[in-house]
């Protein structure tokens, strides 16, 4: 059967085209008057028209995707007729994985997926570990003091700390941590940096050389063999393939760096800080989890993987992920002309209620039991879909659970306040700080 034709594909038939639906002028106007956020013009254009809908941004036709079907068609089925042009953070990532294209993409993406799958995998659990066990001694500090602290400063903290362990094979020290709050820095500005590339640059250049003089020095240390107390890490990896593949230069091995820091921490940190704020406000949510079977049971992993992957449904890791039509094609009955620029909105996709009762409401129940969820690939993808989907998909998922096993069954914060806004950027994030108590542990930590 025709996964395209069947049901959820918006009823067409097969064989014939039709244009795609477009948002009327006036919808486009009264959004840009009102100075709301783009999704909430995309959340209309598909409420009024469908999976697939074509909407003027700009002077020319963008096509909205979110349709599971269409999704799994332009991500996963034929991505060489929906490239990836180039990358927002490219200012930031230079040739990285993230931003390559064509061949380069592929001879990158080969090296380091094997770091990221298997027993490539293995070799940083121990560093994530640690990094889980520094930021709950951390947490037990503050349930004894009484500080205040800020729950999302905290995720980025140990998020930082485990893709630094991996990088390196040294833990973060305070040094490192203050000049790569530079990272997040530049992430923050990029939305509101001027169009042209050299003033852009001009604009970041003080963040951009602290970040490049860290890269520097982790790369001369992997190459003067100076492994860490936890062994080599992923630059020495890079540093090796060097020896015999001449693209990696140092700047291409800076760029990498640079990538898989950023990668590594900031949708992590954003996750876990969404997830406590959830948890604040659905309670139960967390007594259930930990209700789950033993401490370490395959049952409680099970459990608090639901409610990572729950917040990843209401918050995914890459909100929203532009492509590139590169030839004419038929996309789920509807015309797409060479040329076209596609959005494809897993933000969107993840909170229809065709597929998702209830889209708004968390819910970490839709992960454990029968049914709970659409079966259809389509249908959820918060680190993308496809060959270009997520290289660090499980080294972010294996982050989230070891320090949530570690944090959830002592710790719950008492938010002083929380953000009223969602900045949508290259993440989707809370837009504000995230000050919180901790009340003394329930039981010695052990």
């Amino acid at each position: 059967m025709d996964i395209e034709a069947g049901p959820g594909s918006l009823g067409h038939v097969p064989g014939t085209t039709r244009p795609v639906p477009e948002a009327e002028p006036a919808l486009v106007e009264r959004w840009r008057a009102g100075g709301g956020e783009l999704t909430e013009l995309l959340s209309q254009v598909r409420e009024r028209l469908g999976g697939i809908a074509a909407v003027h941004l700009g002077p020319a036709r963008t096509v909205l995707v979110t349709d599971p079907h269409a999704v799994q068609h332009v991500l996963a089925r034929h991505p060489e007729r929906y490239v990836k042009r180039s990358h927002r953070a490219r200012l930031l990532i230079g040739d990285g994985v993230l931003a390559a294209t064509g061949t380069a993409w592929k001879r990158q993406r080969r090296l380091l997926q094997s770091q990221f799958t298997g027993t490539g995998m293995r070799r940083y659990e121990q560093r994530i570990t640690e990094s889980a066990r520094t930021a709950a001694g951390r947490w037990t500090g503050y349930a004894r003091t009484g500080q205040t602290f800020d729950v999302g400063l905290e995720m980025r903290r140990f998020a930082l700390d485990a893709i630094w362990r991996s990088l390196t094979g040294h833990p973060l020290d305070d040094g490192t941590e203050r000049e790569l709050a530079a990272v997040g820095a530049v992430t923050a500005a990029l939305p509101t940096l001027p169009a042209d590339a050299g003033d852009a640059r001009d604009a970041v250049a003080a963040d951009l050389a602290r970040i490049d003089a860290v890269a520097r020095h982790a790369i001369e240390a992997a190459r003067g063999g100076a492994a860490g107390p936890d062994g080599p890490g992923l630059v020495h990896v890079l540093t090796e393939a060097a020896t015999e593949r001449p693209e990696y230069t140092d700047r291409l091995i800076r760029d990498e760096l640079v990538t898989l820091l950023l990668a590594g921490h900031e949708t992590t940190a954003n996750t876990l800080t969404w997830l406590y704020l959830l948890l604040d406000r659905h309670p139960a949510a967390r007594e259930a989890a930990l209700a789950t079977g033993a401490e370490g049971s395959p049952q409680r992993r099970q459990a608090i993987q639901a409610l990572v992957q729950e917040t990843l449904r209401l918050y995914p890791s890459a909100w929203i992920l532009p492509r590139h039509a590169t030839e004419d094609d038929t996309l789920a009955g509807y015309a797409i002309e060479a040329g076209t620029d596609i959005l494809v909105c897993p933000y969107l996709t993840h909170r229809d209620p065709e597929l998702w009762p209830e889209p708004e409401q968390f819910e970490p129940r839709r992960f454990t039991a029968p049914d709970g969820r659409p079966a259809h690939p389509g249908a959820y993808f918060p680190f993308g879909l496809g060959p270009r989907a997520c290289l660090g998909l499980q080294f972010a998922l294996r982050e989230s659970s070891a320090l949530l096993a570690h944090l959830l069954p002592l710790h719950t914060p008492a938010f002083r306040s929380t953000p009223t806004k969602v900045a949508y950027g290259i993440t989707v994030r809370p837009d504000g700080p995230t000050p919180a108590t901790l009340e003394p542990p329930l039981r010695p930590v052990p």
